[in-house]
């Protein structure tokens, strides 16, 4: 606090010298010195006398007024030649007297005027000048009291800032210590920064930060788990089929026990490259443009899955505007057949694939099927990895848990969603949404 605010005053008081030098420079340029100015009102009387007693007299009297204000003033009044002030007077002021203005001379506290222009005085000529010395100038005074004036102001313009930058010192030392618990793993942590403080946006950035954070390392901790148990249970029965082919190999045909290991190193290696797949999912940031038909993408993803319908109906119904989409027609493809995968799986016997445009122009693609649905406590996580409603079943059927996961990443990354509802054929409907600006009309 000390810090902020020393550097704080220093900073408004080098700007407050500067300013006051500006304007020193400003009035002197328009409207004249204004050292002369204040001079000049300090020597209002002296003016006052010269230009309203002595020279509005008559041209008899004006010796005698002169003499009369000498004798009667605590200045010195003189007649001198005008050539004793060359050296005296800058040659701005020595034409300002020539011109027969008034001009004071600050340093020797003195005024000076010419006497005579037009020669209607008796005594002087023009080339004489009236001197009065001794004026009550005190140009230490005046500058004294701009300067008290200029430190006013920048107290009372400190004194609020002082406590501006008090509470504004308390909050930026909460998101220190905020930012070092982050550090430490205190990710949970509540930064108390008032909503009315000027830094509660970036102290809103960060706890949001935090907490985004904490749920990457969350997902990464059950992602780690998940793989791990997934790859334990192949391993477990490559392990448990190598011993039993090191007892078939003393004469018992051991052709089955390799066709049961192939077929778990094939389930390794799916289990890998879907891994892979949601591991360049979730680290992409942007997506290759290309527009193609929505209808040739939904017959050719109804096509690749036609043989795992096998003895089910597998149907579509698409209105007659999808018209055409940009983006990634391999990814869009693959997430359009998760969805039907996962529906053929987990139907009686129906699914139906479903397409239109919304009436912003977004493109709707819908999978239903006749299954037992999903319980309205699951659906917030049948997205995340790995995740199963019925694991048992889902060994039987195939799968990792990874195909919703996968649908739902690329559905983010062209903008829309996959929402999951009841479907009217009695199970779950699952419906990907493509917003207008990736759907082309």
């Amino acid at each position: 606090m000390n810090r902020l605010f020393s550097r704080l005053f220093l900073l408004i008081m080098v700007s407050v010298t500067v300013a006051s030098v500006a304007v020193y420079i400003a009035v002197a340029g328009l409207f004249g010195d204004p050292l002369e100015q204040i001079a000049r009102s300090q020597a209002t009387a002296q003016i006052f006398l010269l230009e309203q007693y002595i020279d509005k007299g008559p041209a008899e009297e004006w010796l005698a007024r002169l003499n009369k204000a000498r004798s009667v003033s605590h200045v010195g009044m003189d007649v001198i030649p005008l050539k004793s002030l060359e050296d005296a007077l800058s040659q701005e002021k020595l034409a300002r007297l020539r011109r027969g203005e008034l001009v004071i001379d600050i340093p020797g506290k003195a005024l000076l005027r010419r006497v005579d222009l037009r020669g209607e005085r008796y005594v002087g000529s023009d080339e004489d000048v009236i001197q009065i010395v001794g004026l009550p100038i005190d140009i230490g005074f005046a500058l004294e009291m701009e300067a008290l004036r200029y430190v006013v102001v920048a107290l009372c313009l400190l004194v609020p800032i002082a406590f501006w930058s008090r509470s504004h010192w308390r909050g930026l030392q909460e998101l220190s210590r905020a930012a070092e618990d982050f550090g430490a793993g205190q990710l949970d942590r509540t930064i108390a920064v008032d909503s009315k403080a000027s830094i509660y946006p970036l102290a809103r950035c960060m706890h949001d930060m935090a907490q985004r954070i904490r749920r990457l390392l969350d997902d990464q901790r059950a992602l780690l788990h998940s793989v791990s148990h997934e790859l334990r249970t192949p391993i477990a029965r490559l392990e448990f089929g190598l011993e039993l082919l090191r007892e078939d190999s003393k004469g018992r045909p051991v052709q089955p026990r390799i066709d049961a290991m192939n077929a778990d190193l094939l389930e390794l290696g799916q289990l890998v490259n879907e891994l892979l797949t949601l591991s360049a999912l979730e680290h992409a940031r942007s997506l290759p443009g290309e527009r193609f038909a929505v209808v040739e993408l939904l017959h050719e993803c109804l096509r690749a899955t036609r043989d795992l319908a096998a003895g089910k109906e597998l149907a579509s119904a698409f209105s007659g505007d999808l018209g055409g989409i940009v983006g990634d027609r391999r990814l869009l493809a693959r997430a359009i057949g998760n969805l039907l995968s996962n529906a053929i799986k987990y139907s009686a016997r129906r699914i139906l694939l479903s397409a239109r445009r919304a009436e912003d122009g977004a493109l709707q693609v819908s999978v239903e099927d006749d299954g037992p649905g999903v319980p309205v406590e699951a659906r917030a996580r049948v997205f995340e990895p790995f995740f199963r409603l019925d694991r048992s079943r889902d060994r039987s059927t195939g799968g990792y848990g990874l195909g919703l996961a996968i649908a739902q990443k690329a559905a983010l990354l062209h903008g829309g969603r996959i929402d999951l509802d009841d479907s009217g054929l009695g199970g779950a409907m699952f419906r990907l949404t493509i917003p207008p600006a990736g759907a082309a009309a």
